[in-house]
């Protein structure tokens, strides 16, 4: 497997990225290839396609052995399911695979042609294997059924982000921010009042939650390596 290219986000570190993609819509990233894979016809009739499939490397979840059974945080942390039924990182090959919107494709001086996607759930600087065009055809199935999955139920809190807090950033992260927020971040075994930290862009947004409330306690600027 050859390393192609990379993927630039607004997430430094795996903790709040969205659980799948697409959850969070307006969260964009930009796919940068290696030299080798800068050829400008490698693109060809790319741009007339809406969602790719990216498939990526779980950089961050690398190791030697390899478990059958894992423990979907979705499901409290505590429940084991076969590996091959889940879509956790820590698999025999370190794979993953996001649906992302394809919002352009632009030629860059420096770095040749550059894919910027949208709906992105993987971390700032995660290798990428391939892309491939998501076609509607084959790719979406109406009548599908979603396993134990169907059965967790899915929700949103309320975030109550003070004014002044929410005024200290940026306006073109805020929305992103409170949409990361609502997903509730946590690890689903965790339900107590403890305060938690999501870094997205060059903020870090310490919250608590209380019940379907969560609420920010204070907001840190941290450094930021690349704008999106």
């Amino acid at each position: 497997m050859k390393i192609i290219g990379r993927i630039y986000t607004d997430f430094p570190e795996k903790f709040g990225i969205p659980r799948q993609s697409g959850i969070v819509k307006g969260l964009k990233g930009r796919i940068v290839f290696e030299k080798e894979y800068r050829n400008i016809e490698a693109f060809r009739g790319l741009e007339r396609f809406s969602h790719i499939w990216v498939i990526w490397q779980f950089s961050e979840a690398i190791r030697e052995n390899w478990s059958p059974t894992v423990k979907p945080p979705r499901l409290g942390g505590n429940k084991r399911m076969g590996v091959f039924a889940t879509r956790s990182p820590f698999r025999p090959n370190p794979i993953g695979l996001s649906s992302l919107k394809l919002e352009g494709i632009e030629v860059d001086e420096k770095d040749g042609p550059v894919l910027t996607v949208s709906g992105v759930d993987i971390m700032d600087g995660t290798p990428i294997y391939d892309i491939k065009p998501y076609l509607t055809y084959t790719d979406c199935h109406t009548n599908a059924t979603s396993g134990f999955a169907s059965e967790i139920k899915e929700y949103e809190l309320d975030v109550d982000f003070p004014q002044d807090m929410l005024d200290a950033i940026e306006e073109k992260y805020r929305e992103n921010i409170v949409s990361i927020l609502r997903q509730d971040p946590r690890p689903g075994y965790i339900e107590d009042d403890r305060e938690f930290g999501v870094t997205f862009a060059s903020y870090n947004i310490r919250f608590v939650v209380d019940g379907r409330i969560l609420r920010v306690v204070r907001v840190e600027k941290v450094k930021k390596t690349i704008d999106i």
